[in-house]
């Protein structure tokens, strides 16, 4: 039998990231967002009015097999506008996913592996990538010309902020033999940077 986890269980032990969404969605105009590797996490839904989640955990899929929990999940916690759509695909997003090309506003990849290499196509020009290089993808969107940093986010006492502020100094290799994307997909970890965040977003050209 599959354990039930429900989004409330799971922020226990990451944190609440809602507060990274709401800083998000007060700086780049984002109405939908699609989240790979997202087990249970339903934070994008606090700020954006529509979210596919992807996710091959049975838990996840038991979660969101329940609208009636994830409503309940999401009451009083949503923005005006948001949480309007939630959808969950039960899929492996490095094969090809039931989502129309260029549909999403936003990409998210935390935690998750090399989503943008796989997924980059459902993203729109001009929409978004929020990447941390836990998985080497933060890192692998650095080296990609089709993206652009645009701003990094920090937590700090238990909420996140989103700056754009000296940017520059973010994202620089301590060892510049390590930004080689083969080496960076072989290794599947993000190199070690001069400066870091919790997370980059970045915007595609």
């Amino acid at each position: 039998m599959v354990r039930r986890v429900t989004w409330s269980q799971y922020r226990e032990s990451i944190g609440d990231r809602t507060s990274l969404f709401t800083a998000l969605t007060d700086a780049v105009p984002v109405e939908s967002a699609l989240y790979p590797g997202s087990y249970v996490d339903l934070s994008p839904s606090t700020a954006i009015a529509t979210v596919t989640y992807i996710d091959t955990d049975a838990r996840a899929a038991q979660f969101f097999a329940d609208p009636k929990t994830v409503a309940a999940e999401l009451v009083g916690r949503t923005r005006p506008g948001a949480g309007q759509s939630v959808r969950f695909l039960a899929a492996d997003y490095t094969r090809p996913l039931d989502v129309p090309e260029a549909s999403a506003d936003l990409l998210v990849s935390l935690f998750a592996g090399p989503v943008w290499e796989h997924c980059h196509h459902y993203l729109r020009p001009g929409g978004w990538l929020l990447a941390n290089s836990s998985h080497g993808d933060a890192s692998l969107a650095a080296l990609d010309p089709a993206l652009s940093l645009v701003a990094v986010a920090h937590q700090r006492d238990g909420r996140f902020m989103l700056t754009s502020d000296r940017l520059s100094e973010f994202l620089v290799p301590r060892r510049p033999e390590q930004a080689d994307a083969g080496r960076i997909r072989s290794s599947g970890r993000g190199i070690a940077y001069t400066r870091t965040a919790f997370a980059y977003l970045f915007q595609r050209l």
